[in-house]
């Protein structure tokens, strides 16, 4: 691309003289004035917006530019004025990784002329001197233009010197051959270029995924007895029936024994205690090992291989911290922050205390040895064939270590995605989706109501935040069993579970827990656990006849059907005149596919409401009445007008997921529904 006014730039801030009348403004998408990349799939259209005007009355022409970042070739698309002096254009990413794109726009002097000169023609006006402008600006282009062209616009300047036939001349200034022709030389000599923006492209698995959380040492069929990696391959038609995507597992490291955690993260360990799988490190070694009773590496590899088999991805914890025993704490003791008592200082999030964790000092001296091994831990995964991580706890760390270590593994490895494990405060929340992280964790645990429910999903899918923070809707963790979940017993799972799985194309669940419908924490208005496994082998009855399996993996398959649950830009709330009842949908650009939500968040007590759906909008006629065909229970119901009634009785069923099937008449007159 040939060197131009950039603007808003060093070169429009009034420093030394730059030439350009041509103006572009309010370009989106744009990350925080471009300074980060929006976030994209493969195959996604990027479309891109801009405010482009010029003093005067000229005509302009506008280009959007783009490129894969390891490209020097620009390719380009012409973009569109719409009112207001918007412009619109689009580009289609049809490679991972990361593109640049940005819009070069000129004062089209051609079209200026050719729509002056129709005026004039139409107020029947003298135009013999505006036919030799145009004969000079033909003429330029006729000069560099490629053989067949110029053969073209030889025959349309004779008809233009032609002065018997005016008429002819005319016609010829206006034809569509002309203005097609004009276009493809543009004089670009003074154009304006907005500055480059940038865009990063994901796999697919990127937006649309559903992930499962398992301890790999709880998978042995065997009551009190670790787990292995070949347990968990066992296990893996399990997961994949219910119609999970990823299979996530915590840390997979030797386990610390100094300061060991006992049961329920007790200080006093019972004997055999297996401790916590984030307190990292020990004689075995550190982030680079496997523990010994999980098997070995090939056993490690052997489950990637059988896991992709079935459609499954296995996301490794990177859990940047260690236990007292880790090899890191004799190496390299400066990577650790020191108390005056000259003691470690172990991690805390008062009144929580994890004296079985050293934090690691971002602080240190010796930074940026610390910053190579933590990249290269994350790499050497990668080695083994791991393509998804999730990152423990990254809101405490350095977050510039972040954007460099990221952006440094995704130029290496661009197929690679991360999910954020941080429940924290939103500005620093939507920081890290900025500078990387491919998903995030958010509060959606937390949110229960119908009000909240609306305004933090809207949010996150309605403004800015869309353009890079990508939610992971999460049921529940090892560490959060909510209050909600608590007290509503098996029926708020089966809430929470359609909520996350339908409002998000992004879920998962922390299971066999989940599954089970466990509801006991270890305390009064604690979140934690009661017997957390945590810290000690579970033996899990996946047979129970409580287990909502069933639920689970019929919403997965409603999932894997439905294009418009594997998205969520396309989420709209209507109104039902119960606070009970939440109401949402999900559709396509031409609403040709329509799901609809309805769900009770009351998980003791019947509700029921009206529903308010604007009809004309999602194409369905109020003259004639449409089907709602419920994918859960398989019932069909036909409604009228915009206005209908529902019940939902949380013993029998407590959510609706419709699809929407519009009345039809064939040629033959027989009625149907799409």
């Amino acid at each position: 691309m040939a060197k131009r006014a950039v603007v808003e730039s060093v070169a429009n801030t009034g420093i030394g003289k730059v030439r350009s009348r041509v103006q572009i403004e309010s370009v989106q998408p744009k990350i925080s004035g471009g300074r980060f990349p929006v976030k994209r799939i493969v195959e996604d259209a990027v479309k891109v917006e801009a405010d482009i005007f010029v003093d005067g009355n000229n005509e302009l022409s506008a280009v959007l530019l783009y490129r894969k970042e390891d490209s020097e070739k620009w390719s380009e698309t012409p973009m569109a004025r719409e009112e207001n002096d918007r412009w619109l254009g689009e580009f289609r990413v049809n490679e991972i990784g990361l593109w640049k794109f940005t819009i070069q726009a000129w004062i089209d002097h051609f079209k200026s002329w050719q729509r002056d000169f129709k005026k004039r023609v139409e107020a029947e006006q003298d135009v013999s001197v505006d036919l030799l402008i145009g004969l000079e600006l033909i003429n330029k282009v006729q000069k560099k233009a490629a053989p067949r062209d110029k053969e073209k616009l030889n025959k349309i300047m004779e008809k233009l010197n032609n002065k018997r036939n005016k008429a002819e001349a005319n016609n010829a200034v206006l034809s569509d051959e002309l203005s097609r022709i004009m276009a493809k030389y543009p004089d670009r000599a003074n154009a304006a270029v907005y500055k480059e923006l940038m865009v990063v492209v994901d796999p697919k698995i990127a937006r649309f995924s559903a992930w499962y959380e398992l301890f790999p040492r709880s998978a042995s069929p065997l009551a009190g007895k670790h787990g292995t990696f070949k347990d968990v391959i066992a296990r893996l038609p399990y997961v994949a029936d219910m119609g999970f995507n990823v299979l996530y597992l915590p840390p997979i490291h030797p386990v610390g024994n100094t300061f060991r955690k006992g049961k329920n993260n007790s200080t006093l360990p019972e004997k055999g205690a297996v401790g916590s799988p984030w307190a990292i490190g020990g004689r075995e070694g550190g982030h680079y090992s496997i523990h010994s009773q999980l098997g070995t590496l090939q056993d490690f590899q052997e489950l990637i291989a059988k896991a992709g088999e079935l459609g499954i991805s296995i996301a490794l914890d990177i859990a940047y911290q260690c236990s007292p025993d880790h090899p890191y704490v004799k190496e390299h003791p400066e990577w650790f922050r020191k108390r005056p008592d000259n003691t470690i200082q172990y991690a805390e999030n008062p009144p929580k205390k994890y004296q079985d964790i050293f934090p690691l000092d971002f602080e240190t001296e010796n930074w940026e040895a610390l910053w190579d091994e933590l990249k290269n831990v994350i790499t050497y995964w990668i080695k083994q064939g791991v393509k998804i991580f999730r990152i423990d706890n990254p809101h405490t760390k350095d977050l510039s270590f972040w954007e460099w270590v990221l952006s440094g593994i995704k130029k290496e490895n661009p197929d690679v995605i991360f999910l954020a494990e941080a429940f924290t405060r939103p500005k620093l929340l939507y920081r890290l989706a900025k500078i990387g992280f491919s998903q995030s964790y958010n509060y959606f645990p937390w949110r229960n109501t119908k009000w909240e429910l609306t305004q933090f999903i809207t949010e996150i899918t309605r403004t800015e935040a869309k353009e890079f923070f990508r939610a992971n809707l999460w049921t529940n963790t090892p560490d959060i069993l909510t209050e909600y979940l608590q007290i509503g017993g098996a029926n708020a799972f089966k809430v929470r579970f359609i909520l996350a799985a339908t409002l998000g194309a992004n879920y998962g669940i922390y299971g066999p827990a989940f599954e089970l419908c466990v509801d006991k924490s270890v305390a009064p208005k604690s979140e934690e656990y009661l017997d957390s496994e945590k810290y000690e082998i579970k033996k899990w009855d996946l047979d129970s006849p409580v287990s909502l399996k069933p639920l689970i993996t019929r919403v997965n398959q409603i999932r894997n059907s439905s294009v418009v649950l594997q998205q969520d830009y396309n989420l709209e709330f209507f109104p039902v005149d119960n606070n009970n009842i939440i109401c949402y949908g999900k559709h396509n650009d031409d609403y040709s596919e329509i799901l609809l939500m309805v769900v009770n968040l009351d998980p003791v007590w019947a509700q029921a409401g009206w529903i308010e759906l604007p009809l004309g909008k999602l194409g369905i006629s109020d003259q004639r009445p449409y089907q709602v065909h419920d994918l859960l229970s398989g019932d069909r119901y036909l409604w009228n007008g915009p206005r209908n009634f529902v019940r939902l009785d949380p013993a029998k069923q407590c959510a609706h997921i419709f699809r929407i099937r519009r009345y039809q008449r064939t040629e033959k007159n027989f009625d149907y529904y799409l």
